[in-house]
């Protein structure tokens, strides 16, 4: 098989799960990872022939693919902030409203100096990675209560060659999370796709991601930004912050539940798709 069959091979292998434009990017992503070679390059190189080895990563490859395995996972990197981040099925992969969460985050500590900074459900790593390259003078922890999250984070820190301190704690245990210091600053993307939710959502948005990291019961569908909300109150230094990753559904809840709980300038943020996506409050 040359690269250009293997390329039109697999946007035909996967053409019934996804749109014409999505499929070439896939396919795009599989060829590149198989190859090593750039589009240009495959392009040029066209009636290349695949070695047996790569036709049997290819066969693998559509194998997952078809039974809805992200091709992240596939490739096991995932682009975030400007990092090529190493990902597998015991973390959530990085989505690009993260990076404008992280951006806020920036943006508001571009003046401050040595702020101590706290991500709560690291997974991948890639917000607290992100905010440490972005203000390299911070002390950045992160945790999660995933060994196996916390495996890859610790990858990727040494990747970026980023120091960031990981902990193994449960965001919804007050006897383990009252063992932290205080910080400046503390950012969660938490679980927050409702049960019900996962009955309407695609397969294709969360079938092979942890479940661990995705869903809340129907009945406490704040129950993490409860938990961190009042964790946070205890360890932010006075003026320090909260940031949330929200569920779209969910901004007046959240803002509601952070004012009920003290905090002050509490900021509904939208995201690039024109979704309620952040919030962000103050302790007094």
């Amino acid at each position: 098989m040359t690269i250009q069959t293997a390329f039109t091979y697999i946007t035909g292998a996967i053409s019934e799960l996804y749109d014409e434009r999505e499929a070439a990017n896939i396919a795009h992503i599989i060829m590149e990872y198989l190859t090593g070679m750039s589009k240009l390059d495959r392009i040029v190189h066209k009636t290349k022939i695949l070695s047996p080895e790569q036709n049997q990563r290819l066969k693998e490859a559509i194998e997952a693919l078809q039974h809805h395995e992200p091709v992240q996972y596939i490739t096991g990197t995932s682009w975030f902030y400007g990092m090529e981040l190493f990902v597998n099925n015991q973390v959530l992969i990085p989505r690009p409203e993260t990076e404008e969460l992280v951006e806020w985050m920036v943006q508001d500590a571009a003046h401050r100096h040595r702020l101590h900074i706290l991500d709560v459900g690291t997974g991948s790593g890639c917000i607290p990675l992100a905010l440490k390259k972005s203000l390299p003078d911070a002390q950045v922890s992160a945790l999660d209560v995933s060994e196996g999250a916390l495996e890859v984070a610790r990858r990727n820190a040494i990747r970026q060659r980023l120091e960031v301190n990981f902990l193994q704690l449960d965001a919804l245990n007050p006897q383990e999370m009252a063992t932290l210091p205080s910080f400046d600053l503390i950012v969660s993307n938490p679980p927050y796709i409702t049960q019900s939710e996962q009955q309407i959502i695609s397969r294709l948005v969360w079938g092979a991601e942890p479940s661990l990291a995705l869903f809340v019961p129907d009945n406490d569908s704040l129950l993490f930004y409860r938990h961190i909300s009042l964790m946070a109150r205890e360890k932010l230094l006075p003026g320090g912050a909260l940031y949330f990753e929200i569920n779209e559904a969910l901004g007046k809840e959240v803002v509601v539940l952070m004012e009920q709980l003290g905090f002050q300038e509490v900021t509904l943020k939208q995201d690039m798709f024109g979704k309620d996506r952040m919030v962000k409050g103050k302790r007094p």
